[in-house]
């Protein structure tokens, strides 16, 4: 039976800064702050010992891909990035960056196989981002959810987003939770 260990980003820098009814504070990408390196790194110290993982699923994001390295720096398991769980797109946080760019910050990840842009874009809008419809969102739970049932491994570590892991999983994840379900 396979084993999913759902854990969203540490605290970025737009969770942060974002106040409740406040605007966007425009942040692309945002990586994480302090805090969230710390709380990233604990969560890493929390799973030492812990389930040996064989396979672990980043997004694309600059946070995630930070959360897991120290998340995940003990472990051996390969790491996908992966697209499909990324971020619902509602906020400037969530425009990612090209994977050429990606490949600088992160060389010893593979972007090669993303399109770019790999985010959601409406190409009729001039807006300065775009928001994903939630039938999108939707639709790439299900694909996702698909994604992970139909893989080899047994034990696969997942570091996405509250939105997507929230539509997927029912539970509303605090910055460097980890939930663990056999969906």
């Amino acid at each position: 039976m396979q084993t999913f260990h759902f854990i969203r980003h540490a605290q970025s820098l737009h969770n942060a800064l974002q106040e409740p009814g406040q605007p966007d504070p425009m942040v692309r990408d945002a990586a994480l702050t302090e805090l969230g390196l710390k709380q990233a790194q604990t969560l890493g110290s929390e799973m030492t010992g812990g389930p040996v993982f064989d396979l672990v699923v980043i997004t694309p994001f600059t946070r995630t891909i930070q959360t897991a390295l120290r998340a995940f720096a003990h472990s051996p398991a390969p790491r996908v990035i992966l697209d499909l769980h990324r971020e619902h797109l509602d906020s400037y946080c969530d425009v990612g960056r090209s994977p050429s760019h990606l490949c600088k910050l992160f060389p010893m990840f593979d972007f090669d196989h993303l399109n770019d842009p790999w985010w959601f874009i409406d190409p009729s809008s001039d807006a300065p981002y775009d928001k994903e419809p939630m039938d999108v969102l939707m639709k790439r739970v299900e694909d996702f959810s698909a994604w992970l049932k139909a893989r080899p491994e047994q034990t696969i570590g997942v570091v996405g987003h509250g939105t997507f892991l929230r539509a997927l999983t029912g539970h509303q994840f605090q910055n460097a939770e980890r939930l663990v379900t056999n969906l």
